[in-house]
């Protein structure tokens, strides 16, 4: 058999990953246990979902079981499972590559900091190749369930540049994970160090973990070794136990399993709910939003067990796409075992679970948001950093919980200082000036973009709060967020301004006579500008600036317009219309040139050009614009 051995290069990410790893995680070394123990039971769970329809598979060994033992003599520690193991091209996917996306994003991320780096490989997950942090060589021995005897596999690495893989023959299914331990590593060489972490780590886990038992012999003055196993962890699904049974750590232990996260969970829940449906939940909000966040075709964060039975881990059936961010079980009582993707599209009982496991999730951000502890208020800024944004999604794809969600929305207004505080709508409501019956917004690519816009420059003097829209997704949101609380949601650059009862009627009649006195210009202008603008107008919006760009009451806004053609999206044909400030030397000035001159033609299409870029968008023609900018300068 010895033949059949070959020696294959990892991929690159796994070369680097190796390296942070074992430098950057060292500190926190017990964590290669936790890995490999969840890592074995997600073996048995593989194995329990395919016996669904194939029996067989359990061959004369139905009681599925991890192990873990030493060796002081020859220096190494065993974790054994008899899950459902792995075939020669599995173990080459599984332990020679990462298929996982994100990956690219993730090193992109690494500072070199170690302390930061720990963090994120914490986030990314390292499963296997954390036992490469007390182990200088690993050797895997593995047959999967179905498979002879002489089809089981070796694979053995020294975690740097390549691996080998042999096949060999193994009487039980399943896989052993055998590392060869680092010099210094030997207080890891004792039942009761093992003992301790497992009992820390992997209490939560439902299989028996079982070491060899230790007895005190009084003869020999000393410790030895029985040949009956015993179970060192509860071994019982940790969501089936009483709250009251469970400790916090141990909820947070059982996420990291779960998540393949380092960090502690934001916050979670755990309930049992009957009534149409009988099922048990137990979710997550992480503290950190994952590498593929974005990613709307990855799979859901919940496993799926039925009668606590796995089926899958990644039903993404059984929570909106929005709430992708959550992790978790559910745990079903009616659900068929046999239960495929497609019976849970079209399931009654699945749908059940999936409204109320997401009003349970709002209902914990509603916990956090409303709280007058200050521990959960800084909960909820945490969660809105990391994931408020997916969570705007919910907007026009939940219509059920549209409101609740519209609730928890936040945003930066005129009055912050930075990006960073945020508003509610309800406390923006609560603040409105007498007589102000709209709520205002401006969307813009950046925060400094949105502050500095001119179509703020007339509620800046009024005192109104203007809402700071800057994420790519609020354009797409607010065609569905259109009025909160019977406040109408009005956009500052679209259609014509109107201020309602914060302007009174002196003012009204004055802007009326400007109107009447700026036609000639306003025609004049119109006339220069030809394509290039939908109309010009006199506009009580601006108090500094010259002239401003607007779109069309029912046209798309210049920042999605830019939005989607910077996307490679084609946008429906849309032409500004150019807003000018009666009270502004510069169209003042303008009022009295006359319209046969060239610089009448210069001035108007410089006013239109700085408009366009005050508002961050892109010249059609920089080079012309340069140029009379530079030919007015001389003169």
């Amino acid at each position: 058999m010895a033949d059949n051995k070959e020696t294959l290069g990892f991929q690159a990410e796994v070369k680097q990953l190796l390296q942070l790893m074992i430098h950057s995680l060292y500190s926190n070394k017990e964590i290669f246990l936790r890995e490999l123990i969840s890592n074995a039971s997600d073996a048995a769970d593989k194995l329990r979902f395919e016996a669904i329809n194939n029996d067989a598979l359990y061959g004369s060994d139905h009681e599925l079981k991890i192990k873990v033992s030493f060796d002081k003599a020859a220096r190494t520690i065993t974790i054994s499972d008899n899950g459902i193991g792995m075939s020669r091209d599995e173990v080459i996917s599984h332990l020679g590559t990462i298929a996982k996306s994100g990956t690219k994003e993730f090193f992109g991320k690494l500072s070199g900091d170690q302390q930061k780096d720990a963090a994120l490989i914490g986030q990314f997950g390292v499963g296997f190749y954390s036992g490469f942090i007390v182990a200088d060589r690993i050797t895997v021995e593995t047959r999967r369930a179905g498979l002879q005897p002489t089809e089981a596999v070796r694979w053995e690495s020294a975690g740097e540049g390549d691996y080998s893989v042999e096949a060999i023959e193994k009487t039980s299914r399943g896989t052993d994970i055998i590392l060869h331990l680092r010099e210094g590593e030997d207080e890891l060489l004792s039942t009761w160090k093992l003992k301790s972490i497992i009992t820390k780590y992997s209490d939560h886990i439902s299989l028996p973990i079982q070491m060899a038992k230790e007895e005190w012999d009084e003869e020999k003055k000393e410790m030895v070794t029985k040949d009956e196993p015993e179970t060192i962890n509860q071994a019982s699904a940790l969501w089936a136990r009483s709250k009251s049974d469970i400790t916090p750590e141990q909820y947070e232990e059982f996420y990291k399993h779960v998540s393949h996260d380092f960090a502690a969970p934001l916050t979670y829940t755990h309930n049992r709910v009957e009534g149409r449906s009988e099922y048990t939940q137990l979710l997550y909000i992480p503290a950190k939003a994952p590498f593929d966040l974005w990613d709307r075709n990855k799979r859901g964060g919940l496993k799926l067990y039925v009668k606590r039975v796995f089926i899958m881990d990644d039903a993404e059936q059984l929570m909106p796409t929005y709430l992708r961010f959550v992790k978790g079980v559910i745990d079903s009582a009616d659900l068929p075992l046999n239960v495929s993707r497609e019976i849970l599209q079209e399931s009654r009982d699945v749908k059940a679970i999936r409204e109320g496991s997401t009003k349970r999730v709002i209902g914990m951000l509603e916990e956090l948001a409303n709280a007058e502890e200050q521990e959960k208020k800084d909960k909820y800024a945490t969660f809105w950093t990391e994931f408020g944004q997916v969570l705007k999604e919910g907007i026009g794809e939940d219509m059920a919980n549209k409101d609740r969600i519209a609730k928890l929305l936040r945003f930066a207004s005129t009055n912050a200082d930075s990006a960073d505080q945020v508003v509610a709508l309800a406390d923006y409501v609560g603040r409105m000036k007498e007589g102000q019956d709209k709520i205002y917004y401006v969307t813009a690519d950046s925060f400094t973009a949105a502050k500095n816009s001119p179509h703020l420059e007339i509620f800046r003097k009024k005192g109104v709060e203007v809402l700071l829209l800057t994420d790519r997704v609020d354009e797409w949101m607010l065609s569905f967020l259109t009025e909160f609380e019977g406040k109408e949601l009005v956009s500052v650059a679209k259609g014509g301004l109107d201020l309602g009862k914060l302007e009174d009627e002196a003012e009204k009649k004055e802007h009326e006579e400007t109107e009447n006195q700026y036609k000639e210009l306003v025609a004049k202008m119109k006339e220069t500008l030809g394509e290039k603008a939908k109309d010009v107008r006199v506009t009580f919006r601006l108090t500094d600036s010259p002239a401003c760009l607007v779109a069309d009451e029912h046209e798309l806004s210049g920042n999605l317009l830019r939005m989607l053609k910077a996307a490679g999206q084609n946008a429906p044909e849309s032409k500004p219309i150019l807003e000018i400030n009666p009270n502004h030397p510069l169209v003042t000035r303008l009022k009295y040139e006359n319209a046969e001159d060239g610089k009448f033609a210069d001035w108007t299409h410089i006013l239109f050009d700085q408009a366009l870029l005050a508002e961050g968008g892109t010249l059609t023609d920089p080079a012309a614009f340069v140029k009379r900018v530079n030919e007015m300068l001389l003169k």
